[in-house]
């Protein structure tokens, strides 16, 4: 008789249980990965709205708008009803990301400049997910801002970093 070889149930039980605690232990890690990834295509996203509606503005030389609904945005004409650009529908593709912003709608006026002029901050969060890094008491979830400077100036940022660094909301 030739002896069986094959895998004993102790032996593939402790396998199993060992993928299992790999498992748990990384799961946490992937759940904040993908939150944060829904924050940062949230924020590329308003980033590529508000480039797009200056850049318009600057090539007609009149005065463009973008609106934003929700986590979705259109770049129109002034006193048109003429869509330009819109967005590829991020309320759908990244449900738990939320934008809010100290303007809506934003426009931008031939220079390229924010109309009347002012600083407009948007702020890309995650409530479901909890607190910012940033926020009292500090959470662990990485949130972004877009701060519009007057003069047309876009910038994304992170508004957990210290001044000192360059990718800080508060560096200049």
């Amino acid at each position: 008789m030739t002896p069986c070889s094959g895998v004993t149930l102790i032996e593939l039980m402790l396998a199993i249980f060992i993928m299992s605690l790999l498992l748990a232990l990384t799961l946490p890690s992937y759940s904040s990965w993908i939150q944060e990834n829904q924050i940062r295509t949230v924020a590329e996203s308003a980033l590529n709205g508000l480039q797009s509606a200056r850049d318009e503005a600057v090539k007609t030389n009149s005065l463009v708008t973008l609106t934003f609904n929700g986590t979705d945005w259109t770049v129109t004409p002034d006193n048109s009803t003429t869509v330009i650009t819109q967005s590829s529908g991020n309320a759908t593709q990244e449900p738990n990301a939320t934008l809010q912003t100290s303007l809506n709608p934003i426009t931008f006026n031939g220079l390229g400049q924010v109309s009347p002029p002012s600083t407009v901050t948007i702020n890309i969060t995650d409530p479901k997910g909890g607190n910012c890094l940033s926020a009292s008491p500090p959470g662990t979830m990485r949130c972004l801002n877009i701060v519009v400077q007057s003069g047309g100036a876009l910038r994304l940022c992170d508004p957990a970093l210290p001044a000192t660094n360059a990718q800080s909301c508060e560096a200049s």
